[in-house]
């Protein structure tokens, strides 16, 4: 139902892994995680996007909710292991997870 992909910015030489489940059903709590290669802090970001549209920021600051971004959305995380839950996850959620070192915005490929 999802596709996650993953991107680092701001930081020569850091790579960033991320890891979904293989299925995902509606009505699931979803968690995907974000591990980099060397601490970041707090300093990270987690990006919607759906096709043909610019990604909508969800998460910054690892843990902090974008305004206006439904509460079915909670980032955790620091230092260099994050995760981003999707609580009650929905047909509409479908769609390109990032996340991203920083709290750039807007999102910077």
């Amino acid at each position: 139902m999802s596709i996650v992909s993953s991107l680092s910015s701001g930081s020569v030489g850091q790579n960033v892994v991320v890891t979904q489940p293989a299925s995902v059903v509606p009505g699931q709590t979803v968690s995907i995680r974000c591990k980099t290669s060397s601490s970041v802090s707090s300093y990270l970001s987690w990006y919607f996007q759906k096709p043909g549209e610019v990604p909508n920021l969800l998460i910054y600051s690892a843990t902090t909710r974008q305004s206006g971004v439904s509460s079915r959305f909670s980032g955790s995380g620091s230092g260099s292991d994050f995760t981003l839950t999707i609580s009650g996850v929905q047909a509409e959620d479908s769609g390109v997870y990032y996340c991203q070192q920083g709290n750039s915005f807007p999102f910077t490929q």
